[in-house]
């Protein structure tokens, strides 16, 4: 069986300014993103007839979450499109790159235009919400979050500290190994111009750090970010003539079996993850000994070793073990893991900032942090807990 997504390439990457209260607007950082995405896949806005986002314009999240959508990106850049999409009812942010590559294998586009568009710094500060993850566009507390907000778990930081508290309960898994997520990418970060704290991290600051939700610390939690991100999905044969070669999708996985529940599940060290990973693996001949690199989501330090393990990295239970010491996951290390810095040190681009660092690398444009040899596959994650997806790269 041909899978959908073999039939498509990531073309094109743009990166906007990364930072903490900008003071500038979705718009703005948006266009830069996108159009640096569009000249670097050598195409023109003529060629690009699609266009998808997660997760839409504001769907009464956290402020600054969403402010920009695929009309507002049409528009703007006078776009003619046969397809377009933006939704909150993904299987986490990498839902719209899935949307792309399916409507990409349909024939209803070429190349679409892929963005994720961020000013969660500048309004937090604006709105004096800075850790709340409860939106602020009804007038009462709806949804899952009204079994959340009577307890006082305000922030996704509470809910995450959930499978952290278990995963230490259950296995044994100690603050000191989790530290290796924070001070690997840190290290990593120092390597980055775009990333915004590259100073070094040490384990006495680590776990010096005031807690934010047992065990999880200052550093286990990534922050609020002003930025833009736009990627170019494009049909194999509708490739650009350029020199820059194209990362190819080998495989995709976002399936679910549980419940969409930060709380109401039956393990809290099981989630939606490993059924992710499992579809992933069933669409590929690769195997996780195969993968030369891993952008894994670290929203959370946690989900970070949720991954390693839903992915067959290592075993459920393994993953503090796995990554104690972090020689492991260096960048000379048997399994690279989040090169750039990840969103602990990068910044909060939910997952987007990972997939271009999986494509920089794929193609020999990571500069210092350029792992060697050159990977010619990687494994790149969104979200965690209840929902998420992730994909599979490679070169050719």
């Amino acid at each position: 069986m041909k899978f959908a997504e073999k039939s498509c390439a990531i073309t094109g990457l743009g990166v906007s300014q990364i930072g903490r209260n900008l003071q500038r607007t979705a718009m703005s950082l948006g266009l830069d993103a996108a159009i640096a995405a569009i000249s670097d896949a050598g195409l023109q806005t003529r060629d690009i007839d699609g266009v998808s986002t997660y997760p839409g314009q504001d769907f009464h999240g956290p402020p600054g979450y969403s402010p920009l959508s695929a009309w507002d990106m049409k528009n703007a850049l006078d776009l003619s499109l046969t397809w377009y999409c933006g939704s909150a009812e993904m299987p986490g942010q990498f839902g719209a790159i899935i949307n792309a590559c399916a409507a990409i294998a349909l024939g209803l586009c070429r190349h679409v235009l892929v963005f994720r568009a961020l000013t969660e710094s500048t309004s937090a500060i604006a709105c004096n919400r800075p850790g709340s993850a409860v939106g602020t566009g009804a007038s009462r507390i709806a949804g899952h979050f009204s079994g959340l907000v009577p307890y006082r778990a305000y922030s996704a930081a509470n809910w995450v500290a959930w499978y952290a508290q278990r995963h230490f309960h259950e296995f044994g898994t100690t603050r000191e190994q989790l530290a290796e997520i924070a001070l690997n990418g840190r290290r990593n970060a120092a390597l980055n111009p775009r990333a915004i704290f590259r100073q070094p991290l040490s384990m006495d600051q680590y776990l010096g750090a005031r807690m934010i939700s047992t065990p999880l610390c200052l550093y286990d939690c990534d922050g609020p970010t002003d930025a833009a991100v736009a990627v170019v999905i494009s049909a194999r044969e509708a490739l650009p003539d350029v020199e820059t070669r194209p990362v190819f999708l080998e495989a995709v996985g976002c399936a679910t079996s549980s419940l969409y529940s930060w709380e109401h599940v039956s393990d809290l060290t099981r989630q939606h993850p490993f059924d992710a990973a499992r579809m992933m693996w069933a669409r590929t001949e690769l195997k996780p000994e195969d993968i030369d690199i891993a952008q894994l989501y670290d929203g959370f330090s946690i989900l970070a070793v949720q991954w390693l393990e839903a992915l067959g990295f290592c075993e459920l239970g393994e993953g503090g073990s796995y990554i104690e010491g972090g020689r492991r996951i260096a960048l000379d290390g048997e399994l690279p893991l989040n090169t750039a810095g990840g969103q602990l040190s990068e910044g909060r681009l939910h997952g987007f900032g990972l997939l271009v660092e999986a494509c920089c690398q794929l193609r020999n444009q990571a500069g210092n942090r350029q792992v060697t040899p050159t990977p010619k596959s990687a494994v790149v994650t969104s979200a965690g807990g209840p929902f998420g997806s992730c994909l599979l790269l490679r070169s050719e």
